[in-house]
């Protein structure tokens, strides 16, 4: 067979052999794979860290007799973030036991990515449960000859390569890539069943961390009076929760259970939301990023619904549709605007697409005189590229991933954090104008010029930013510096940032090496305090910042229930299966749950069947990963348990 040389030509050497084959596809996919000849890929160096199982894994011994995915990935890249849906489905479908078997090789971009710990949070946040290395110093990147993220390799049961698949939307091919390679390597008796030594991830999560798990965004909303609410998204709980100042719980929004759906706050769901604007104090608007969709929530009416999207993940690079119709991809922040003829605009920063979006509430001429409908929703800056371009032509400017919007009102303006640039930029409202603040490189196509430098311009250097907040007087923003594990403020006049630094005032436990971890939001308070959603701290922090721009005072938020009822689901649909109880500390703490089914009788499940399970809590101070499934062979949950005001408290948990 003419091929070319090079692995990463193989995918459109099959496709070319597929389309020019008079066999069937299947039939021609195991014909390409009696004749491909790659070199067996060499095993995994000794020595580093995994996650999801209990030993290291080798080609050797583990994965012998396997069909591998290797999934090359960094936790920052929201391409590689997109295929974890299309692997999880692939691997709900083909079992560890069936001959798959799914990896996650870590080849960092950033250097906060290349820790261990730093990766564990990811893979706990993104609810990976295959295995997953560490690969350092790009050893298993370099031996398969790996350029880009994300890429998928498929190998045989011998470590040999099949084919190799770059970037993004692939599942159907793999799919069936991986199907008839299992047919023709059974065929051959090639195959294995043997289990392998997994074990969760989310068994490390800290003993302590309260309800939050990974919160994301933080926002606020204050009336006249100074009554203020605040709203943060608990992303790992797939939840809102509402909070006064003083950390009172007072409403829980979403059922804790990822999904789309739209109804009352108790019942709706969402998927990692993120980005989080109030309207006023009825209305809250949420980018519901893994579910690819905008959401809105009336508090007063007691209501949840989609105004974006259909819960699919849309390539789309210009929008114009309404509502629903509109796909959009992974919208990580949100702003309200208000234009100068007094009509409300929701800006989006799309970090799937890389480029900036709005959604029109009622008909508005804008910028350049151009007219947008009602319920409309399409891009308004970025060309789509991944680039940190700065341009007069809103169309001609470039993002990379923005995650982080911030509101100037007085200057007309908005400030983006841009995240794979590691740079903030402005967006003018009057004419769309992009430009550079602090951070990155003035050459576009560099996305790699981050570090950890207080400056001014393109001297400044940041590491993977993702939340900007406005001071109160708009002089200011202040930003989540989040691999760098900083927050900073950058003065707006004078493009200029500098990281604020801690007073002898702080306690010397709060001046620790973790005092903040990954932060991803952030927003200033009424009190004219930072609060900051510490995202792998699984907390809020607040901050009271001096004159000198020093952190004087670090407070975690203490979240404590404020209402009587949980999520609320209605048991009468349900078989309840009790488990026995459990005596547990007054100090709250975590909790592991393993839960198998043996059947009797020869009763079995049917394979095509569906089935489904979730846990329903006490009340919102309550949480639990994973929250639900859609198999129960070998139900494996972590549960964090508040602290209680009695001693001891019985536990009773019911599997729906």
């Amino acid at each position: 067979m003419d091929t070319e040389d090079h692995i990463m030509y193989s995918h459109d050497v099959i496709s070319k052999y597929i389309l020019n084959s008079d066999l069937p596809r299947d039939l021609a996919v195991i014909e390409y794979f009696k004749k491909v000849k790659y070199a067996p890929v060499g095993d995994f160096k000794e020595g580093l860290e995994w996650f999801n199982v209990s030993e290291s894994l080798s080609f050797s011994k583990h994965l012998k007799g396997k069909i591998v995915v290797l999934d090359f990935f960094t936790y920052c890249c929201i391409n590689c973030m997109h295929i974890l849906p299309d692997l999880k489905d692939i691997e709900n479908e083909f079992s560890i036991e069936d001959g798959l078997v799914v990896i996650g090789v870590h080849s960092a971009k950033f250097i906060n990515e290349k820790n261990s710990k730093n990766i564990l949070a990811a893979v706990q946040r993104y609810n990976i449960s295959h295995p997953v290395v560490n690969d350092n110093t790009s050893d298993m990147w370099q031996k398969c000859e790996v350029n880009c993220w994300p890429t998928l390799l498929l190998l045989g049961p011998n470590a040999n390569p099949l084919i190799m698949l770059m970037g993004e939307g692939h599942k159907e091919d793999l799919k069936m890539y991986i199907k008839n390679a299992l047919n023709y390597y059974k065929s051959r008796k090639e195959i294995s069943n043997h289990s392998l030594p997994l074990k969760s991830a989310f068994h490390l999560l800290p003993e302590l961390k309260g309800p939050l798990l990974f919160p994301g965004k933080i926002t606020n909303f204050a009336d006249n009076d100074g009554n203020e609410l605040i709203a943060i998204s608990d992303t790992g709980n797939h939840r809102i929760l509402i909070v006064t100042y003083d950390g009172s719980i007072i409403q829980q929004i979403g059922r804790a259970a990822a999904g789309l759906k739209d109804g009352s706050l108790k019942n709706a769901e969402f998927n990692a939301p993120q980005g989080l604007v109030f309207q006023n104090k009825d209305i809250l608007f949420v980018a519901d990023t893994e579910n690819h969709a905008i959401r809105k929530i009336d508090l007063k009416n007691n209501k949840v619904e989609t105004l974006v999207g259909n819960g699919i993940q849309g390539h789309d690079h210009l929008g114009g549709k309404k509502g629903k119709a509109q796909p959009i991809s992974s919208p990580w922040d949100l702003s309200l605007y208000e234009t100068p003829t007094g009509k409300n605009v929701l800006i989006i920063a799309m970090a799937g697409t890389h480029q900036i979006w709005a959604y029109f509430f009622e008909d508005t001429e804008w910028w350049k005189s151009i007219q947008y409908k009602a319920g409309i929703c399409r891009v308004i800056a970025g060309s789509g590229r991944e680039e940190n371009r700065n341009n007069q032509y809103p169309h001609a400017a470039a993002f990379a991933q923005p995650s982080g919007l911030a509101l100037c009102k007085k200057n007309k303006e908005v400030y983006i954090a841009d995240s794979e640039s590691s740079s903030i930029r402005r967006l003018s409202l009057i004419d769309g104008k992009v430009t550079a603040v602090v951070g990155g490189d003035r050459n576009p196509n560099n996305l790699f010029a981050f570090g950890d430098r207080d400056g001014k311009l393109y001297d400044a250097k940041l590491q993977h930013i993702l939340g900007l907040a406005i001071s109160n007087d708009e002089n200011y923003l202040y930003v989540a510096d989040t691999y760098n594990h900083k927050i900073k403020k950058v003065d707006i006049t004078q493009n200029n940032i500098s990281t604020l630094q801690i007073t002898s005032t702080v306690t010397p436990a709060n001046k620790s090496a973790n005092l903040f971890n990954e932060p991803a939001g952030l927003c200033v308070s009424n009190a004219n305090t930072v609060l900051v959603a510490d995202t792998n701290n699984h907390c809020i922090k607040i901050l009271e910042v001096d004159s000198n721009d020093d952190i004087k005072y670090i407070k975690t938020m203490e979240l404590q229930l404020d209402i009587t009822d949980g999520p609320g689901i209605d048991k009468s649909k349900y078989e309840i299966i009790p488990v026995k109880s459990v005596d547990f500390n007054c100090k709250g703490g975590k909790l592991i749950v393993q839960i198998n089914f043996n059947f009797v009788g020869g009763l079995k499940l049917s394979e095509d069947a569906p089935q489904k399970w979730f846990i329903d809590f006490p009340n919102a101070s309550w949480s639990c990963v994973p929250m639900s499934g859609t198999s129960i062979d070998n139900i494996d949950l972590v549960l964090s348990v508040p602290k209680l005001s009695a001693l001891i408290h019985a536990i009773q948990k019911a599997l729906l």
